[in-house]
């Protein structure tokens, strides 16, 4: 669901490419083991805290991927892009998009001292209209649509997880 500019822009449709020659098989495969391996995030609101265990995307292959293709969201699970960008070089602006995701999702970009720059509510599925963080940031945090407004979570609210 990541699009950047540049060659990361072609390294992302290559990785991109390869995925949809997947099997279906495949695919499932991949995502079990994917859903396996869960951290907990925890978002700090005025009205609490709420621990979400997300499936990390650490790698460009696995931030490429992102949550496409899946149906089987659970409204506590998610995915991290943590580090971001992947290779790392420290904090910058971010474009995601909804190619290829049926399941609408609430996008919080995270800025390096771990609070929410911005959130992009209730993101259309299978849009490739660009979804921009509007400043450099180091995490991004993906929710099924409409979690963040259930939760009361705000811009400027603190995400935290394990490193």
């Amino acid at each position: 669901m990541k699009r950047a500019g540049g060659a990361a822009a072609l390294a992302l449709m290559l990785v991109g490419a390869g995925l949809c020659g997947c099997s279906k098989d495949d695919s499932s495969s991949a995502a079990a083991a994917q859903k396996a391996a869960t951290v907990p995030v925890t978002v700090t609101t005025a009205q609490g805290k709420h621990v979400f265990q997300v499936e990390p995307a650490r790698t460009t292959a696995e931030q490429a991927q992102g949550l496409m293709y899946r149906t089987d969201l659970k409204p506590d699970g998610g995915m991290l892009f943590a580090p971001y960008p992947p290779e790392g070089g420290g904090p910058r602006v971010a474009e995601f998009w909804m190619k290829n995701t049926p399941t609408s999702l609430d996008i919080l970009f995270i800025r390096a001292d771990g609070t929410i720059a911005r959130i992009a509510e209730n993101t259309p599925p299978f849009s490739e209209g660009k979804i921009p963080s509007g400043e450099p940031v180091a995490a991004v945090l993906e929710l099924v649509g409409g979690r963040a407004a259930e939760l009361g979570i705000s811009e400027g609210d603190s995400v935290s997880w394990p490193r």
